[in-house]
């Protein structure tokens, strides 16, 4: 689950209890589970390709649009070291995952819509990794001209980019029901979340495919991803469940087109120890899952860094949905917690 802030989570759960773990795990845990997603998988997304198995006769106009290829290049095998961009990347996670690209030898451009956070986070990281290694410039991911500008920044200090990672997001350091929520809250929430996402896919998509080496793209999803509930920032998680439709939807749209050197996936945090999340951390529930699921962000880019390059090392352009926190390990952790008393005050102070 994943923030310019840090796209993370904040929980409000009924009281656990004792004496009703079960109901506890099963009504609470289905609040918060960056679990899978899965819908029914199709072997095409291509209509003309289903239109001559039912022997349907479509328009030569219709049938070309889909058919026809958005980029004829012979795609490159991508070699290290590989380019790397990070929207939201001043801090957090964001940040976390641009040090660890760094320290796999990686060239790595950051950005955030605060000049001055843009400045120093270049400056702390080109101290530590050397100043060829890693550029920064401000983007505000909902604005479509600044998005552009971007991706000409990224052309003209790295040539080209295979990675890119749509981290930045909002939560408007707000929780609250949505009935008490304001419209500068809501706006954005909204216009940063999906707008700033669709808007950096068009652009990354559009640059990778003229790439000869083609390029990857990485939607962080959060709380609400999965269709559960997210009371006290119900904005924050419809966005975050519309990250994985869109993921969706641009796989199928890239097949359609048969554009076969751009692939998007979907990579999923978990809960983060970020300034978002622990905004949030005002009520016991909010502590307690805080101190039993969230790491610090270098620990989960630590994960997170590895299972990406190998991607590109393989040489996959499959989708992948590149997972911190599984059920499994959340479920197995909140055991503990109960069982033995693990995990408790790591991260804050319970009541």
């Amino acid at each position: 689950m994943a923030a310019t802030t840090t796209a993370t989570c904040s929980f409000h759960f009924p009281s656990p209890t004792l004496s009703s773990h079960s109901h506890f795990l099963t009504n609470n845990y289905s609040q918060l589970s960056p679990s899978p997603f899965s819908l029914p998988k199709f072997n095409t997304y291509t209509f003309s390709n289903l239109a001559s198995r039912q022997n349907i006769c479509m328009p030569k106009t219709l049938s070309a649009s889909f058919t026809n290829p958005v980029v004829s290049l012979n795609r490159e095998p991508m070699v290290t070291p590989y380019n790397v961009l990070i929207t939201g990347s001043t801090k957090g996670i964001g940040y976390a995952l641009a040090r660890e690209f760094l320290k796999a030898g990686d060239n790595v451009l950051i950005c955030s819509r605060s000049h001055e956070r843009v400045e120093t986070s270049v400056q702390n990281l080109r101290e530590e990794f050397g100043e060829h290694h890693v550029w920064g410039t401000k983007c505000d991911v909902k604005n479509g001209e600044d998005v552009k500008n971007l991706v000409s920044f990224a052309q003209e200090k790295l040539k080209y980019i295979d990675i890119w990672i749509n981290n930045a997001g909002s939560n408007a350091y707000s929780y609250k029901p949505l009935a008490e929520a304001s419209d500068e809250d809501l706006i954005e929430v909204v216009t940063t979340n999906t707008l700033g996402l669709m808007i950096c896919c068009r652009e990354a998509m559009k640059m990778m495919a003229s790439q000869p080496r083609g390029g990857h793209i990485f939607n962080i999803d959060g709380a609400g991803s999965d269709g559960r509930p997210t009371p006290r920032f119900a904005a924050y998680g419809a966005t975050k469940r519309s990250v994985v439709h869109l993921t969706k939807s641009l796989q199928a749209e890239l097949q359609m087109q048969d554009v076969k050197n751009v692939m998007v996936h979907n990579l999923s945090p978990g809960m983060v120890t970020t300034d978002l999340l622990m905004s949030g951390a005002n009520t016991k529930q909010a502590k307690f899952f805080i101190n039993v699921l969230a790491e610090p962000p270098e620990v989960v880019a630590e994960y997170l860094v590895p299972n990406i390059r190998s991607i590109l090392a393989n040489g996959s352009m499959k989708p992948t949905y590149i997972r911190f926190l599984t059920g499994f390990k959340a479920y197995s952790q909140i055991f503990s917690r109960f069982a033995f008393g693990a995990r408790r005050n790591r991260h804050i102070l319970e009541d």
